[in-house]
């Protein structure tokens, strides 16, 4: 594969501007959107990054040369691309983005009408082949006009209303004799900040903002909160406001991360326990689709609730293919991807923080004390990267070790084993030259700690793993 179609992932597209992903492939993207897919009215819209209005314009040519309508929605979220994708007649939407990847990195996230994901499985891949035939054809090179013909337009407005409706929190209530719940929100200088100021008013919460502003130079680092440096400041600012919940996104906000009101980083596996019951509450008898990394506690909670636990692959097109397939009412992934049925089966960044905060606002409960006993419960080590030279044969010897004394395995997404008090998932990454560890166990912190730091060292000692 050339270094350019490199580019094509499993479920999206990224890579660093212009090296990699770049104007011609951008315009070449465009035509092959309306020849493989059929798309005639296409919406588009772009992240803060400041490749972002070159990308638009090749990828608008592109479209348009091919014979497609284009409506603009300007700067925005992937799940706006998402919603108006949903909600209008559009036969494909694309979301220029680099997501949570560095400031010199751009990609595409693309859906056919009614918000269906294109993943490789289907027609990603297809599309990469057209695209590889038209830059082949046209040497890489093309004469760009000022500006395609572009709609601008905005579902802004809607899309902030149906937050407020669907979530509930548009229609809470002030509580007599307790202060109004205390937010610390980091948008990290992605777009979170543009509907973050829509909502805040219609909401009975106090804020504390930061890097609101989008700024693709991104001066304060990318906006990655699963990385630990890039927590501390989001933490700080949560004791020093006494806040009671602190909420970061990435750069396109289609997560979020939560802090309690200690500043302590709250692992996305427990949010989902979380959010899984609200929506049974909704939903009785519902199914949940969950990732393949960490799932015991989901799948107890899941359980418990009624509802009817289904596991996923790894990947947001992946989730939202399977969540489709067996009609669940939601699905998590422990990276704080979260879907909903009611989204189109789509993932956001800002419903689960309003559901989580509409219900700490309803049970006057901190979210130290909802996910206290969970994570006792289920300890996790959280996901830990490693590059090594030789992901698959690595991964073949984790598990040739491992499975002879395992109970349960399966293959769905990288190595998957289970013991009686423990179990770890190992996969690459569909996005980056990574291996990804998860481990969990059953309430044993200290074997949790001991079986990660043995994997980790084997790691080491069999592939020159280092930590990424």
């Amino acid at each position: 594969m050339s270094n350019a179609l490199s580019c094509f992932k499993a479920y999206d597209i990224r890579g660093r501007v212009p090296g990699v992903l770049n104007a011609p492939l951008a315009h070449a993207l465009g035509m092959a959107v309306v020849e493989i897919l059929g798309a005639k009215n296409v919406v588009i819209g772009r992240d803060a990054r400041l490749s972002g209005p070159e990308l638009r314009g090749a990828l608008a040519q592109g479209l348009h040369e091919a014979g497609a309508q284009m409506t603009d929605i300007g700067m925005c979220g992937t799940e706006e691309i998402y919603y108006a994708a949903a909600n209008q007649p559009f036969d494909a939407g694309i979301m220029i983005t680099g997501s949570h990847n560095p400031a010199d990195e751009n990609g595409f996230k693309l859906v056919r009408g009614g918000a269906i994901p294109i993943s490789g499985d289907s027609g990603l891949f297809a599309l990469r082949d057209r695209v590889a035939e038209i830059l082949e054809h046209t040497s890489g090179t093309v004469a760009f006009s000022p500006s395609a013909p572009l709609h601008q337009a905005s579902y802004r407005a809607d899309y902030v209303a149906w937050l407020l409706q669907y979530s509930g929190a548009g229609q809470l209530e002030p509580v007599a004799g307790r202060k109004p719940l205390k937010i610390v929100a980091d948008a990290g200088n992605g777009c979170a900040g543009l509907v973050l100021n829509e909502l805040m008013a219609s909401l009975p919460f106090e804020f504390v903002c930061r890097q609101m502003q989008p700024d693709g130079t991104f001066p304060d680092g990318v906006p990655n909160p699963l990385l630990p440096e890039r927590r501390a400041a989001t933490a700080a600012a949560v004791r020093e406001a006494g806040a009671d919940l602190g909420v970061a996104w990435d750069g396109d906000f289609d997560r979020c991360f939560f802090y309690d009101a200690d500043g302590n980083f709250i692992e996305g596996y427990y949010c989902i326990g979380l959010l899984a019951q609200e929506l049974l509450r909704r939903v009785p008898g519902g199914k949940v689709v969950y990732d393949t990394r960490v799932y015991w506690n989901t799948r107890d909670v899941v359980l418990a609730a009624g509802g009817q636990p289904v596991m996923g692959k790894t990947g947001h097109a992946f989730m939202k293919e399977r969540m489709r397939a067996e009609d669940a009412v939601y699905g998590g992934e422990m990276s704080a991807h979260h879907y909903f049925r009611d989204f189109a089966y789509c993932d956001s960044g800002m419903l689960p923080w309003l559901l989580v905060a509409s219900l700490l606002h309803r049970s006057g409960k901190s979210l130290a004390e909802l996910v206290a006993e969970r994570m006792a419960a289920y300890p996790c080590s959280g996901e830990i990267n490693r590059r090594v030279q030789d992901a698959r044969a690595l991964m073949k010897l984790v598990r040739d070790s491992y499975a002879p004394s395992a109970q349960y395995e399966d293959n769905l997404d990288g190595v998957n084993l289970e013991f009686a008090q423990w179990r770890f998932n190992l996969r690459m990454s569909n996005t980056e030259p990574l291996l990804r560890l998860n481990v969990e166990s059953r309430a044993d912190r200290a074997l949790l700690e001991e079986k990660t730091a043995e994997l980790l060292k084997f790691l080491e000692d069999n592939g020159g793993a280092v930590p990424a």
